[in-house]
């Protein structure tokens, strides 16, 4: 029978399977991912993903229900969180490092 891997593991997986990725600890008891020196979010264990967004990609996504005020910064259009309590959380969660992945790495190549 196979194990299941829990919410940060399969977000793990798959984030740090695009090219520049690199994951790891970071000093608030978070588990960050960057490209380059660009964090494009970071988790709280397996129930909380944090990221921040442009204001019109924010704006966008607290429309959709998709985030939440950062707990740190209520009110604050950018910084963004997401609860994660089930599989569609997770491919949501995965969703939105991408699009701050894709914004990295376009950022990269024009830079």
């Amino acid at each position: 029978m196979p194990e299941t891997q829990t919410a940060s593991e399969q977000i793990t997986e798959v984030v740090t399977s695009w090219a520049g990725v690199e994951a790891g600890p970071g000093r608030r008891g978070e588990f960050a991912f960057k490209v380059g020196k660009r964090e494009i979010g970071h988790l709280h264990g397996d129930h909380a993903a944090h990221f921040a967004f442009p204001k019109d990609v924010w704006t966008e996504l607290q429309n959709q229900g998709r985030i939440a005020d950062h707990p740190v910064f209520p009110g604050r259009v950018g910084p963004a969180s997401r609860r994660i309590e089930s599989e569609d959380d997770v491919r949501d969660v995965i969703a939105m490092m991408r699009l701050n992945y894709d914004r990295a790495v376009a950022r990269q190549d024009s830079g």
